[in-house]
């Protein structure tokens, strides 16, 4: 009844709220994007997206095609994999920056190894900027993580505004340099907020460094200073800055998925992975838990 195809460009268009985007990622026209849509729209007899020349969002309908689609493909490939006699071996390492840690992403990950048992992955949690050069000197074979603006390696997963958050009872004081809660270089994050303070002649201390999104996660509920975050990670806690506080705005930032260059069964199993991402992405930006 729902055409696999379809299910996985609804998908994409969920994720990413965009008829462009969705078409980038999956490498189709935007004619064929909106065909697909249709189609499984007339399938369902429902109406799955509002949409104009502004914006475009999941109707209750489209919600529930949500979780419905992602069973739908996992029993399609499971199915396929079974009769085709395919199963993917060999070893996968797999990085993941800390942005993830708190999401859902141990559920997709979990899913991955039940479909996929004779796949031995490991797990590498780092920050952006180092698991893009682990990436590039072939310690890595997929890597989901942050990258700047200018960067075009990697398949899109979903693009955010970054925004500062600290405690709700914090102040910031005009007079005084801005207290920084960041991350160590290479973090990405990181960078942004000192370019976007140094373009507006906003002088800032590091008030606190470290490697663990806990540790900042930590410092900012204690009242220490601000930290530039995901709009949609924002940790139970935390609040975002009010604009009143005069920061300057931190621009958006792409979390995508970059593959490595070997060939053979790691190629295979971290394209396996990279699909179960792409479908289980709407679970990776829902509110942080368990903090």
């Amino acid at each position: 009844m729902y055409d696999p195809t379809h299910l996985r460009t609804f998908l994409a268009v969920a994720q990413t709220l965009s008829f462009t985007q969705a078409a980038r990622r999956l490498g189709l026209r935007q004619s064929t994007v909106s065909q697909h849509v249709r189609r499984l729209e007339d399938a369902a007899g429902r109406q799955l997206f509002t949409r104009d020349t502004h914006s475009v969002e999941l109707t209750e309908d489209g919600e529930a095609m949500l979780g419905f689609a992602r069973r739908l493909l996992e029993v399609h490939e499971q199915a396929t994999a079974f009769f085709t006699g395919t199963r993917l071996r060999g070893r996968l390492r797999f990085g993941a920056s800390e942005d993830f840690v708190l999401t859902r992403l141990p559920e997709i990950l979990e899913g991955f190894r039940h479909d996929h048992p004779e796949v031995d992955l490991e797990l590498t949690v780092e920050l952006s900027g180092t698991l893009h050069e682990q990436l590039a000197t072939g310690k890595l074979d997929l890597v989901l993580a942050k990258r700047r603006p200018e960067d075009p390696r990697g398949e899109p997963v979903w693009t955010d505004r970054l925004v500062w958050i600290g405690a709700e009872r914090l102040r910031l004081d005009p007079d005084r340099p801005v207290p920084l809660i960041v991350y160590p270089p290479p973090g990405i994050t990181r960078a942004l907020a000192l370019e976007a303070l140094e373009r507006e002649g906003r002088a800032w201390r590091v008030a606190c460094t470290s490697g663990s999104l806990n540790g900042l996660i930590a410092a900012a509920r204690a009242g220490l200073g601000v930290m530039a975050h995901s709009r949609r990670l924002v940790p139970p806690g935390l609040v975002r800055v009010p604009e009143r506080a005069g920061l300057p705005e931190l621009g958006e930032v792409d979390f995508v998925l970059v593959h490595g260059r070997r060939p053979g069964a790691a190629a295979s199993a971290a394209d396996a992975l990279a699909a179960a991402v792409l479908s289980g992405g709407d679970r990776l930006h829902g509110r942080a838990h368990g903090v």
